[in-house]
């Protein structure tokens, strides 16, 4: 009788031990990790030279962001219950943390978008005759106000406070918040892009049928034949909308599709991923296109103020460059 109880209280321990959670704080780590060795990769691969912007701050601050999380999360991981200046951390304050990054991050999506728009804008229209120097500086202000202001919002909000307060109960889940904002902003995206393609589908057609790959000035590009402009303006709105059309999807056709499934499928993903910087120059680049597309009778092709994208070569979509000798028409280019 007395073996038989041992069993059981054996069995039962075991039993016990299975249905422990996974370690949450470790796979919070792994997530950080990936997120950070991605925007490593990303920022490498765009394109070099292109003037800096708001956008362009903004996402080396976002990196900077994410590598603290991930030494802070390594620190409390590590030591997992120490004392620091009279204050007590234990792996409770990895959840705290990563819930207060993911309202801060949730909330970003707006202020990056209109600060983003407002920036080409002025440049577009040369509102702003800065030098470069003063210009990035200002730039980097804006960035650290916007951080400071969106995370003083999230501390500050009675009901966000009362979020993080219940949130302790819950020790292994950690859970996190969902921002709606990313939602709706990509859901406005692919309906812009929908009735966009709509319009132009025929010409867009045209243009990917057309397209061509050949090897200029050392670089991989696309060009496809259609007759020089002239003057040194761009030409109306509905010629340039299929070639914004092609350039952009020529880049971001696999993101845009992520996009859809995931609304489709409504994956509710954590609002410390979903503010990444992928999805960020996704979303600059789709910026860069709408502000060229409403101020197309504005643009002057040799102005070296127009906004650039680290990404897409905007300007050569509609830049004609005449120079390969093996084409009978002149040609435009496109670099993607």
């Amino acid at each position: 009788m007395t073996a038989l109880s041992s069993e059981n209280c054996s069995i039962q321990h075991l039993l016990h031990q299975s249905k422990q959670p996974l370690d949450v704080n470790y796979l919070l780590f792994l997530i950080i990790l990936g997120k950070v060795l991605l925007n490593i990769l990303i920022l490498g691969m765009k394109r070099k030279g292109t003037r800096w912007s708001f956008m362009e701050y903004f996402c080396f601050s976002l990196a900077f962001v994410d590598l603290l999380l991930l030494v802070n999360i390594s620190i409390l991981s590590y030591f997992k219950d120490f004392v620091v200046l009279g204050i007590r951390f234990t792996k409770y304050h990895i959840c705290l943390l990563i819930e207060i990054i993911s309202f801060t991050y949730g909330f970003l999506h707006y202020p990056v978008c209109l600060l983003a728009c407002i920036d080409y804008w002025l440049n577009l229209s040369r509102a702003t005759r800065h030098s470069s120097q003063r210009q990035r500086l200002l730039y980097f202000l804006t960035v650290i106000l916007t951080w400071i202001s969106v995370l003083a919002y999230v501390l500050g909000d009675p009901a966000i406070s009362a979020s993080l307060k219940t949130h302790r109960i819950y020790v292994h889940q950690c859970p996190s918040y969902v921002s709606t904002q990313s939602n709706w902003l990509s859901l406005s995206m692919l309906m812009v892009l929908f009735v966009a393609f709509l319009i132009s589908w025929p010409e867009v057609v045209a243009l990917i049928q057309a397209i061509r790959i050949a090897s200029y000035m050392n670089k991989a590009i696309l060009y496809f034949p259609f007759p020089l402009h002239s003057g040194c303006t761009v030409i109306s709105r509905k010629t340039l909308l299929p070639r914004l059309i092609v350039c952009f999807l020529s880049t971001w056709f696999p993101f845009v599709a992520l996009q859809v499934l995931i609304l489709s499928l409504r994956v509710q993903i954590p609002a410390y991923i979903e503010m990444n910087i992928p999805w960020l120059y996704f979303v600059n680049s789709f910026l860069i296109a709408a502000v060229y597309w409403l101020n197309c009778h504005k643009l002057y092709l040799r102005d070296s103020m127009l906004p650039t994208d680290p990404f897409i070569n905007w300007k050569c979509c509609f830049v004609p460059v005449p120079r390969l000798k093996q084409v009978e028409r002149p040609i435009s280019i496109v670099i993607c």
